[in-house]
């Protein structure tokens, strides 16, 4: 019987006719060793194809099918219907196909529409803290498998990105959950804040790490920072060589890594010369996986399963968290300058709050408006 790997390359695989295009000669040559999906991007979808529900069927029965959210918002204050609804799509999915786990991002969507939102930071605070430990056990309830984060790449401080780790492990703690590493995730934060891979990484509890990303994205102008570049994880361009760098350093740190997950939006590979790139990174990928495997000091693989029952009680919300999360994603998405943004900011409920808005970085918060106002045109 042919040994299970201790690490598989994977690549992040939805119903999206560009993505499918780039993936299938590796998938048809087997070389795809476990899929990460997108589940709750079909959820408002008609009908998905036949042949489409046969592939993610193939990877769930050898337990190789990994679920990905992207619209849960996880930190958001108010719990909506359309939250209930997610975890009831989850769990009618968690029915039909076997997830070797499931993860959501970390943070909340701006804006009162549940499908255009941009993702954003959140204040470590007991508030944010119990929110989020509530709504991770609600997605293990639903799916009853192992549960995951995935690491911001967006933060307006320094202070917020030397916490991260630990408030994630935080988050995780009480469903025994796991974290994605994306390293994308991490060199926007390496160089948005000049800060070194040594001494980011080791805030991070790599204990806890299931999952890596990595993935392309691209550089924004600032216009307040004189030849400042912004780092923006946009997914839609190739794997920087830096990126495979951060691979290499990372995978010997990480002793419960099971999956490692190459991402790109299908609006990055339209022609065939940025698929045959998707698939060079891949190769690219597969090759430090496939050197990386028997090198890892295993001390027995945490299945991240709860180490107690979990009985999910009444919805937990926070009222102010609620109402400071909409004037700021009213803020960033109809400021028209960066100097009315701050002055919002100044008259809001968030000055002098636990938002530290008063110490975000100005190329930070400028990176904040782009984002939020190209989400609600997208919407």
């Amino acid at each position: 019987m042919k040994e299970e790997p201790e690490i598989l390359a994977s690549i992040a695989c939805n119903l999206d006719a560009d993505i499918l295009s780039a993936a299938f000669p590796l998938l048809e040559e087997g070389r795809v060793e476990a899929i990460e999906w997108s589940f709750d991007t079909l959820y408002w979808t008609a009908q998905v194809p036949y042949w489409f529900t046969e592939m993610l069927l193939a990877y769930s029965q050898q337990k190789r099918l990994i679920g990905h959210g992207v619209y849960f918002s996880l930190l958001s204050g108010k719990w909506t219907k359309e939250q209930q609804h997610w975890l009831e799509q989850l769990k009618q999915l968690s029915s039909q196909y076997s997830f070797d786990h499931i993860t959501e991002h970390f943070g909340f969507f701006t804006g009162q529409n549940f499908h255009s939102g941009a993702p954003l930071h959140v204040p470590y605070t007991s508030t944010t803290l119990r929110i989020g430990q509530d709504r991770l056990s609600r997605i293990y309830d639903a799916c009853e498998c192992p549960v995951g984060l995935e690491n911001l790449a967006f933060s307006y401080a320094l202070d917020e990105v030397k916490q991260h780790g630990e408030f994630l492990e935080k988050l995780v703690e009480p469903v025994n959950g796991f974290l994605i590493l994306d390293l994308h995730n991490l060199y926007c934060q390496l160089h948005n804040f000049s800060i070194s891979y040594d001494g980011l990484i080791a805030l991070y509890p790599l204990h806890r790490v299931r999952e890596i990303h990595i993935s392309g994205g691209s550089w924004e102008e600032s216009a307040l920072v004189p030849a400042k570049k912004i780092r923006r994880d946009t997914h839609d361009g190739a794997v920087p060589e830096e990126v495979f760098q951060l691979l290499e350093l990372t995978l010997p740190k990480c002793p419960n890594l099971k999956y490692v997950v190459l991402e790109q939006l299908g609006s990055g590979l339209k022609n065939e010369s940025s698929r045959a790139r998707f698939r060079q990174d891949f190769m690219k990928m597969e090759a430090l996986v496939q050197k990386s495997r028997g090198s890892l000091h295993r001390q027995g693989e945490n299945q991240f399963l709860p180490l107690q029952s979990l009985q999910p009680g009444s919805v937990i919300e926070d009222d102010l968290l609620h109402g400071q999360q909409l004037q700021l994603s009213h803020i960033l998405e109809t400021a028209s300058s960066y100097e009315e943004a701050c002055n919002l900011l100044r008259s809001s409920s968030l000055a002098e709050s636990v938002w530290k808005v008063e110490k975000w970085e100005p190329h930070m918060l400028e990176t904040a408006m782009s984002i939020a106002q190209k989400w609600k045109r997208q919407g």
